[in-house]
């Protein structure tokens, strides 16, 4: 497919990168001996430079050695965004090791499997956490448990007052053999050298349903993600090095998060605000506090912007440009937010197998409301025949599944060659989406090849929920799609055939997934019928049921 997007490209936007050979880990060393003194993370008043946060994660690093933790082995991550969860995952890549960021709203269940796919030697989580992974400590044969609490680096009198203010949030960590304090860990000896990790080595997994619905482990190298870093910093060509400051509120455990506010930030010596739990409130503030100038959100963020009451009582005319990705971007919430602050969201898209971005509407270029823009610098894209993916469309306006080639296509699947090889085929990754292209270069996603559903920026699997349903005694059979949502952009329907002569309630349904999936997956609307289409084989046909009446 030609690259006719280049044409489109805003004023100032490479069409290629000369990339820096540089891992994180040197990424972090580079700006603290830079900036040293410039602020690195923002935490509820709390401020950590640059070169107290090199110290910190040499002193991590130590700590982990000390656990026993080597070149290559998984280190788990069960954190919201705290100084903690940055300087765990930077003291982890300082010794070559993996890291691993997982959700903390997950149910035992899912932490326990994902912990298991990853074969992890170490967990830190938050306090809170700790007495769910003792319990299946041995089951895993974990080395080692690392607790973190909130109140360790809040300022003076936050940090005396917490435990009591907070007391659901604050928990003691356990004295018993294998669970360590965090603040414990920084007294060992230091580990102040980086350890030379070849640009290709993994440097995260990141767990995914990927196109087949079983839950994945994506490798993905320090080159693809400063590849990522250094591709979307071309396509912001005003952000300055040293002089911006992002809105750390996408979770870090997200490939979103982890790219566009952490790994950008340390990347180019910008601050970052760490928002812990991403309220409408709690990021207003920050953003008229801490003059934020970057903000990288999902639709649900800048729609409880728009609607939040006060949202006229806060400065924000500090924000040089706002990214919003991970769910399609309605077109009532880029007008709201510009008619109310005058800035423009720009949507992106990309998946976690893409570290994660590669299309981006340009900052400064033509904006097409519903597109998800151009292909970003050294990404190539092309469309294929659904049917056969041998064909390539060079058409425009016709429909094809998206492929995409770049550094920032994952190494892979851990541990899955298989599927691996299912979707990354001559360097071309097969995203599973359906997109057309127009005569400028635009992409538009048009369907979804695989039956994904994303809530609030979060990927959720319906294969996963259909499987929890039918393990309730009152269920015959069951399908969970993805419906429209105004705030969340998707939420997760179940039509639910009952077995004979039993009764149920929407509730009691929606209480049993609740009880067995993290809160976001469990279904918000249930629908009874008597029987589920299905083909001629006896394949239940999902998208029969997306049709109205």
């Amino acid at each position: 497919m030609e690259k006719i997007w280049l044409k489109s490209y805003a004023e100032g936007v490479p069409a290629t990168v000369e990339f820096e050979n540089l891992t994180l880990q040197q990424a972090l060393s580079r700006t603290a001996s830079r900036l040293p003194e410039s602020p690195a993370l923002l935490f509820q008043g709390k401020v950590i430079t640059y070169q107290k946060l090199d110290e910190l994660v040499s002193q991590f690093a130590g700590g982990l050695s000390y656990l026993g933790v080597q070149p290559g082995d998984r280190v788990a991550l069960l954190m919201p965004n705290l100084a903690q969860t940055v300087v765990g995952i930077y003291g982890v890549f300082r010794i070559g090791a993996i890291a691993v960021p997982n959700n903390p709203l997950y149910t035992d269940r899912e932490i326990e499997y994902q912990l298991h796919e990853c074969g992890a030697k170490v967990v830190i989580c938050l306090d809170t956490l700790v007495p769910r992974i003792v319990k299946m400590r041995d089951r895993l044969g974990l080395k080692g448990i690392v607790s973190c609490h909130i109140k360790d680096y809040l300022p003076f009198p936050l940090k005396q007052l917490f435990p009591f203010l907070k007391k659901d949030l604050h928990l003691k960590t356990p004295k018993e053999s294998g669970v360590y304090e965090f603040m414990d860990l920084l007294k060992m000896t230091p580990v102040t050298e980086n350890y030379k990790s070849d640009i290709h080595d993994t440097a995260v997994l990141i767990f995914t349903g990927g196109t087949t619905g079983v839950s994945k482990g994506v490798e993905l190298t320090h080159r693809n993600l400063t590849a990522n870093c250094q591709q979307a910093h071309a396509w912001c060509s005003d952000f300055v090095d040293g002089q911006e400051v992002a809105l750390g509120c996408l979770p870090f455990f997200h490939s979103y998060g982890l790219t566009a506010a952490m790994n950008m930030s340390i990347y180019y010596g910008w601050q970052n605000v760490l928002i812990p739990k991403p309220e409408a409130t709690a990021i207003l503030e920050a953003v008229d506090k801490y003059k934020v100038t970057f903000i990288p959100g999902v639709p649900t963020l800048f729609n409880a912007m728009i609607n939040h009451p006060n949202i006229h009582k806060y400065k924000l005319n500090t924000v040089k440009e706002c990214l919003c990705a991970a769910a399609p971007l309605p077109l009532e919430t880029i007008k709201g937010f510009e008619a109310l602050t005058g800035i423009l969201i720009s949507e992106a898209y990309g998946l976690t197998e893409t570290s994660p971005c590669t299309h981006a509407i340009p900052f400064g270029g033509k904006v097409k409301p519903g597109c998800i823009g151009l292909p970003i610098p050294n990404t190539e894209a092309k469309l294929v025949s659904v049917e056969d993916p041998s064909l390539e469309i060079t058409e425009c306006d016709v429909p094809g599944e998206l492929c995409v080639k770049g550094p920032q296509v994952m190494k892979g699947y851990y541990n899955r060659p298989d599927e691996t090889a299912e979707v990354l085929k001559d360097g071309w990754l097969h995203t599973g989406d359906v997109a057309v292209m127009d005569e400028e270069g635009y992409f538009t996603i048009v369907d979804r090849k695989k039956d994904m559903i994303i809530t609030g920026g979060f990927n959720i699997y319906p294969r996963e929920i259909d499987e929890i349903l039918y393990t309730h005694p009152k269920i015959l059979e069951a399908c969970a799609l993805g419906v429209p949502d105004r705030q969340s952009g998707e939420r997760v329907k179940a039509f639910i055939v009952l077995k004979t002569d039993e009764t149920a309630t929407e509730e009691e349904i929606i209480v049993f997934c609740k009880e067995r999936l993290a809160p976001y997956k469990a279904p918000k609307y249930v629908e009874f019928v008597d029987e589920l289409p299905k083909s001629a084989v006896g394949k239940i046909l999902r998208k029969d049921l997306r049709k109205p009446g």
